[in-house]
Protein backbone atom coordinates (compact mmCIF):
# COMPACT_ATOMS: atom_id res chain seq x y z
CA UNK A 1 0.00 0.00 0.00
CA UNK A 2 1.17 3.19 -0.80
CA UNK A 3 -0.03 6.45 1.13
CA UNK A 4 0.55 9.61 -0.07
CA UNK A 5 0.05 13.09 2.00
CA UNK A 6 -0.76 16.36 0.51
CA UNK A 7 -1.16 19.76 2.74
CA UNK A 8 -3.84 22.15 1.92
CA UNK A 9 -3.58 25.21 -0.76
CA UNK A 10 -2.74 28.14 0.92
CA UNK A 11 -5.31 29.33 2.84
CA UNK A 12 -7.82 32.12 4.56
CA UNK A 13 -7.54 30.53 8.18
CA UNK A 14 -10.46 32.62 9.54
CA UNK A 15 -12.49 31.81 6.93
CA UNK A 16 -11.04 28.00 6.52
CA UNK A 17 -11.21 28.20 2.79
CA UNK A 18 -8.47 28.67 -0.06
CA UNK A 19 -7.20 31.83 -1.43
CA UNK A 20 -7.09 32.29 -4.94
CA UNK A 21 -3.71 31.37 -4.87
CA UNK A 22 -4.57 28.12 -2.77
CA UNK A 23 -7.33 27.24 -5.81
CA UNK A 24 -4.55 27.86 -8.42
CA UNK A 25 -2.35 25.38 -5.94
CA UNK A 26 -5.08 22.78 -5.70
CA UNK A 27 -5.90 22.92 -9.42
CA UNK A 28 -2.13 22.05 -10.47
CA UNK A 29 -1.65 19.33 -7.49
CA UNK A 30 -4.38 17.55 -8.72
CA UNK A 31 -3.00 17.61 -12.31
CA UNK A 32 0.42 15.93 -10.51
CA UNK A 33 -1.89 13.47 -8.17
CA UNK A 34 -2.80 12.04 -11.69
CA UNK A 35 0.65 10.21 -12.18
CA UNK A 36 0.22 8.19 -9.27
CA UNK A 37 -2.76 6.52 -10.09
CA UNK A 38 -4.97 6.63 -7.24
CA UNK A 39 -7.63 4.66 -5.80
CA UNK A 40 -9.56 6.47 -3.09
CA UNK A 41 -9.42 9.94 -1.34
CA UNK A 42 -9.54 10.52 2.51
CA UNK A 43 -9.45 14.55 3.53
CA UNK A 44 -9.23 16.38 6.97
CA UNK A 45 -13.04 17.46 8.18
CA UNK A 46 -11.37 21.67 7.44
CA UNK A 47 -12.58 23.48 4.75
CA UNK A 48 -8.87 24.33 3.09
CA UNK A 49 -8.27 20.74 3.22
CA UNK A 50 -11.56 20.03 1.10
CA UNK A 51 -11.22 22.35 -1.49
CA UNK A 52 -7.90 21.29 -1.80
CA UNK A 53 -9.44 17.49 -2.23
CA UNK A 54 -12.01 18.75 -4.85
CA UNK A 55 -10.22 19.35 -7.64
CA UNK A 56 -8.56 15.88 -8.04
CA UNK A 57 -11.91 14.51 -7.16
CA UNK A 58 -13.14 16.17 -10.12
CA UNK A 59 -10.61 15.47 -12.84
CA UNK A 60 -9.57 11.70 -11.46
CA UNK A 61 -13.01 11.03 -11.74
CA UNK A 62 -13.05 9.46 -7.93
CA UNK A 63 -15.58 11.91 -6.77
CA UNK A 64 -15.59 10.24 -3.83
CA UNK A 65 -14.15 11.99 -0.46
CA UNK A 66 -14.02 10.38 2.43
CA UNK A 67 -13.19 12.61 5.81
CA UNK A 68 -11.52 11.66 8.73
CA UNK A 69 -11.90 13.86 11.22
CA UNK A 70 -8.98 13.04 13.44
CA UNK A 71 -6.74 14.73 10.98
CA UNK A 72 -8.16 17.83 12.19
CA UNK A 73 -5.74 20.38 11.85
CA UNK A 74 -3.63 20.63 15.26
CA UNK A 75 -4.19 23.47 17.86
CA UNK A 76 -1.61 25.45 19.97
CA UNK A 77 -1.37 27.32 22.82
CA UNK A 78 -2.93 26.91 26.64
CA UNK A 79 -6.56 26.38 26.30
CA UNK A 80 -7.06 30.02 27.85
CA UNK A 81 -4.63 31.79 24.83
CA UNK A 82 -4.58 29.88 22.02
CA UNK A 83 -2.20 30.25 19.00
CA UNK A 84 -1.00 32.98 21.48
CA UNK A 85 2.38 31.29 21.98
CA UNK A 86 3.18 27.17 21.49
CA UNK A 87 3.69 26.93 18.36
CA UNK A 88 5.08 23.23 17.83
CA UNK A 89 7.82 25.09 15.10
CA UNK A 90 8.96 27.75 16.73
CA UNK A 91 9.66 25.50 20.03
CA UNK A 92 11.54 23.09 18.67
CA UNK A 93 13.66 25.89 17.23
CA UNK A 94 13.86 27.39 20.77
CA UNK A 95 14.39 24.41 21.93
CA UNK A 96 17.33 23.62 19.22
CA UNK A 97 18.85 26.53 20.59
CA UNK A 98 19.08 25.83 23.78
CA UNK A 99 20.58 22.68 22.87
CA UNK A 100 18.15 20.49 24.32
CA UNK A 101 18.05 16.90 22.46
CA UNK A 102 15.17 16.66 19.79
CA UNK A 103 15.06 13.02 20.04
CA UNK A 104 14.15 12.69 23.48
CA UNK A 105 10.91 10.25 23.64
CA UNK A 106 9.98 11.59 26.35
CA UNK A 107 9.29 15.45 24.58
CA UNK A 108 5.88 15.86 25.89
CA UNK A 109 7.52 16.39 29.56
CA UNK A 110 9.53 19.61 28.10
CA UNK A 111 7.87 23.21 29.54
CA UNK A 112 7.01 23.96 26.06
CA UNK A 113 4.41 20.93 25.14
CA UNK A 114 3.63 19.83 28.37
CA UNK A 115 0.71 22.64 29.01
CA UNK A 116 0.27 23.41 25.37
CA UNK A 117 -3.00 22.14 23.72
CA UNK A 118 -0.81 20.66 20.50
CA UNK A 119 0.23 18.21 22.51
CA UNK A 120 -3.27 16.60 22.98
CA UNK A 121 -4.04 17.46 19.46
CA UNK A 122 -0.67 15.45 18.81
CA UNK A 123 -1.78 12.32 20.43
CA UNK A 124 -5.27 12.47 18.75
CA UNK A 125 -3.94 12.74 15.19
CA UNK A 126 -1.53 9.67 16.28
CA UNK A 127 -4.46 7.17 18.30
CA UNK A 128 -6.61 8.01 14.81
CA UNK A 129 -3.87 7.20 12.42
CA UNK A 130 -3.27 3.64 14.32
CA UNK A 131 -6.82 2.88 14.20
CA UNK A 132 -7.08 3.75 10.65
CA UNK A 133 -4.53 1.84 9.34
CA UNK A 134 -5.32 -0.82 11.09
CA UNK A 135 -8.74 -0.61 9.15
CA UNK A 136 -6.67 -0.60 5.75
CA UNK A 137 -4.62 -3.70 7.03
CA UNK A 138 -1.75 -3.00 9.14
CA UNK A 139 -1.99 -3.03 13.03
CA UNK A 140 0.45 -1.21 15.53
CA UNK A 141 2.19 -3.95 16.98
CA UNK A 142 4.97 -1.94 19.63
CA UNK A 143 6.78 0.60 17.40
CA UNK A 144 5.46 -1.15 13.99
CA UNK A 145 3.03 -2.25 11.78
CA UNK A 146 1.91 -5.92 10.88
CA UNK A 147 0.43 -6.12 7.68
CA UNK A 148 -2.92 -8.11 9.06
CA UNK A 149 -4.73 -9.02 5.08
CA UNK A 150 -3.63 -10.32 2.06
CA UNK A 151 -2.91 -7.26 -0.48
CA UNK A 152 -2.50 -8.83 -4.00
CA UNK A 153 -3.66 -5.07 -5.53
CA UNK A 154 -1.58 -2.29 -5.23
CA UNK A 155 -3.30 0.00 -3.46
CA UNK A 156 -2.69 3.81 -3.78
CA UNK A 157 -4.72 6.34 -1.47
CA UNK A 158 -4.30 9.99 -0.68
CA UNK A 159 -5.23 11.87 2.26
CA UNK A 160 -5.01 15.94 1.93
CA UNK A 161 -4.59 17.46 5.97
CA UNK A 162 -2.57 20.01 7.26
CA UNK A 163 1.27 20.75 8.42
CA UNK A 164 0.98 20.38 11.90
CA UNK A 165 -1.36 16.90 11.16
CA UNK A 166 0.23 15.35 8.78
CA UNK A 167 3.55 15.89 10.79
CA UNK A 168 1.87 13.94 13.72
CA UNK A 169 1.19 11.24 11.26
CA UNK A 170 4.33 10.96 9.96
CA UNK A 171 5.90 10.90 13.42
CA UNK A 172 3.63 8.27 14.66
CA UNK A 173 4.32 6.04 11.77
CA UNK A 174 8.35 6.53 11.84
CA UNK A 175 8.78 6.86 15.13
CA UNK A 176 10.90 10.13 14.93
CA UNK A 177 9.90 12.63 17.79
CA UNK A 178 7.28 15.40 16.76
CA UNK A 179 9.97 18.16 17.88
CA UNK A 180 12.55 16.61 16.10
CA UNK A 181 10.52 15.98 12.88
CA UNK A 182 9.89 19.81 12.63
CA UNK A 183 12.48 20.57 12.52
CA UNK A 184 13.54 17.98 9.83
CA UNK A 185 10.57 19.18 7.60
CA UNK A 186 11.01 22.53 8.23
CA UNK A 187 8.46 24.61 6.56
CA UNK A 188 5.81 22.49 4.71
CA UNK A 189 5.00 24.34 1.37
CA UNK A 190 1.65 24.40 0.58
CA UNK A 191 0.34 21.20 -1.43
CA UNK A 192 3.73 19.43 -1.02
CA UNK A 193 3.49 15.89 -1.70
CA UNK A 194 5.19 13.64 1.08
CA UNK A 195 5.05 9.39 0.21
CA UNK A 196 4.44 6.40 2.31
CA UNK A 197 5.23 2.83 1.13
CA UNK A 198 4.02 0.15 3.45
CA UNK A 199 5.03 -3.94 3.22
CA UNK A 200 2.09 -5.69 1.35
CA UNK A 201 3.16 -9.13 2.86
CA UNK A 202 0.64 -10.66 5.14
CA UNK A 203 2.02 -11.20 8.09
CA UNK A 204 5.18 -9.04 7.46
CA UNK A 205 6.10 -6.37 10.37
CA UNK A 206 7.99 -3.24 9.36
CA UNK A 207 7.48 0.30 9.56
CA UNK A 208 6.77 2.67 5.86
CA UNK A 209 8.84 3.62 3.52
CA UNK A 210 9.50 7.72 3.43
CA UNK A 211 9.40 7.66 -0.74
CA UNK A 212 9.50 11.85 -1.04
CA UNK A 213 8.56 14.15 1.75
CA UNK A 214 7.35 17.80 1.32
CA UNK A 215 7.87 17.84 -2.73
CA UNK A 216 6.61 21.26 -3.93
CA UNK A 217 8.12 20.60 -7.45
CA UNK A 218 4.74 21.19 -9.45
CA UNK A 219 4.54 24.59 -8.18
CA UNK A 220 8.05 25.69 -9.50
CA UNK A 221 6.95 26.33 -12.82
CA UNK A 222 4.63 28.91 -12.08
CA UNK A 223 7.42 30.83 -10.36
CA UNK A 224 8.54 31.20 -6.45
CA UNK A 225 5.28 32.77 -5.03
CA UNK A 226 3.30 29.98 -6.15
CA UNK A 227 5.27 28.12 -3.82
CA UNK A 228 5.66 29.81 -0.85
CA UNK A 229 2.84 32.28 -1.23
CA UNK A 230 2.44 35.56 1.92
CA UNK A 231 4.35 35.10 4.75
CA UNK A 232 2.26 32.43 7.53
CA UNK A 233 2.20 30.48 10.34
CA UNK A 234 1.84 27.02 10.21
CA UNK A 235 -1.30 25.42 10.07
Amino acid sequence: MRLILVRHGDPNYEQDCLTELGHKQAEIVAKRLLEENIQKIYCSPQGRAQQTAQPFAKLSGIGTIHTLDFMHEIRYGREDALYQSGNPWVCAIDLMHRGVNLQDPNWRELPEFIDNTATIDIDKVMKGTDEWLASLGYEREGLYYRCTEKDDEKRIFVLFSHGGSSTALLSRVLNIPFPHLCMVLGHIPHTCITSLRFDRTPGSLGMPVLGYAADARHLKTMGEAMVTGPVEKAQ
